[in-house]
């Protein structure tokens, strides 16, 4: 709330939000229009009306640019309540009703703590007017206002909440990259670190015995170079490890993803990926989170399904990945390079790629074999 909207569809959904309060303009618009006053009493009332709600607005879009400071937003909700009062006590109990707007302004736009003051302050001060205008009306009216009150001060508290959760989120992702990189350097110094050592030593050992002992100088030598061997295979072992995703971690980062861009996410809780080489799971892992991306950043989608199942083929067992949305599936001028190399990457891995638009969406389809070539029998 009072944030700016950072694309068009907050922004439709910011002045809906908005919009739906301004019916209770509609008593003293008609109080206005039947022409009950006087023709300067309706010219102040309108310019008031006006005042009104523009302070209002105000409020409600107060961080956009320079954020207002509270003494600011405490001034302007004053100002509001006492226009609000004055208009009432000039041009009678239809105009009630803007004390609804004081209410959500003071749940909106104060702190929590003195929200919980301004609210019931805001209903007893249009009691107070009622006494002088209509007081039946202005007891219609409490309840409403005190409920539309403390529901904006909820809401602004779930707000809070949401962004602190995504916020420990993403702290959270980021701890755990730090800790996979300390990880990583731990492994690399274990692996490194003796074999340089050995490699040192046995290099300085054939320094000495070149000259007078060739021939124990050429096995330090074949030493080092069987060492130098090994520790570029380890390194690239821990390397690959690294750098291979896991089809599960993938799927959790998917839901966060798409939840975070407001997609109806339905994802499988725990596929079974038992007996399933880790190439493979890592290609699958590639093609959801390239599949996830161009949903999240091209589609325009509002619900996304992902499924992940076995199959039996003539050619022994498929698993199958496939992600399905109801967003238009890009600009459609063919495929991308992330889908190219996402082919690429499941051919090398045996798999296949299907990617298209659908009766009412887009789907990608990727398939893996399920086991080793050696361990998939012939059929029968």
């Amino acid at each position: 709330m009072g944030r700016p909207p950072g694309d068009r569809r907050e922004l439709m959904r910011k002045l809906v939000w908005i919009g739906v309060w301004l019916v209770f303009l509609s008593s003293p618009i008609e109080d206005l229009v039947a022409g009950r006053h006087t023709p300067r009493g309706t010219a102040a009332g309108w310019l008031g009306l006006v005042a009104f709600v523009g302070v209002y607005l105000s409020l409600l879009f107060r961080n956009m640019g320079r954020p207002y400071p509270r003494r600011l937003v405490a001034g302007l909700i004053a100002a509001m309540a006492a226009l609000a009062s004055v208009l009432c006590l000039t041009l009678g109990a239809a105009w009630l009703g803007l004390f609804c707007y004081v209410s959500v302004a003071c749940g909106a736009a104060l702190p929590v703590r003195a929200a919980y003051w301004g609210v019931p302050a805001t209903g007893v001060l249009m009691l107070l007017v009622g006494l002088r205008t209509d007081m039946e009306e202005a007891r219609n009216l409490i309840l409403l206002v005190l409920l539309i009150g403390f529901a904006m001060i909820g809401v602004g508290q779930l707000i809070r909440t949401t962004i602190e959760l995504r916020q420990a989120r993403a702290t959270v992702a980021q701890l755990a990259a730090n800790e996979e990189r300390l990880r990583l350097a731990r492994d690399l110094h274990d692996l490194l670190g003796h074999s340089l050592s050995l490699i040192t030593l046995k290099s300085e050992l054939a320094g000495r015995m070149l000259p007078d002992h060739p021939d124990k100088a050429g096995r330090q030598v074949a030493d080092i170079e069987q060492v130098s061997r090994q520790a570029l295979i380890d390194v690239r072992e821990a390397v690959t490890g690294y750098r291979r995703p896991r089809l599960s971690a993938e799927l959790a980062g998917a839901r966060v993803a798409l939840t975070a861009a407001g997609v109806d996410a339905v994802l499988p809780e725990g596929p079974d990926l038992a007996g399933v080489p880790e190439e493979k799971e890592s290609a699958l892992a590639w093609a959801l989170r390239e599949a996830v991306t161009n949903v999240v950043r091209h589609s325009g989608a509002r619900r996304c399904v992902v499924e992940v199942v076995r199959r039996q083929t003539l050619d022994g067992p498929r698993l199958e990945l496939s992600v399905t949305d109801d967003g238009s599936g890009g600009s459609g001028n063919g495929p991308g390079n992330g889908l190219a190399g996402l082919g690429e990457r499941l051919q090398k891995a045996g798999g296949t790629l299907e990617a298209g638009r659908v009766r009412h969406g887009f789907r990608l389809v990727a398939r893996v074999p399920a086991a080793e070539a050696a361990d998939v029998g012939s059929p029968a």
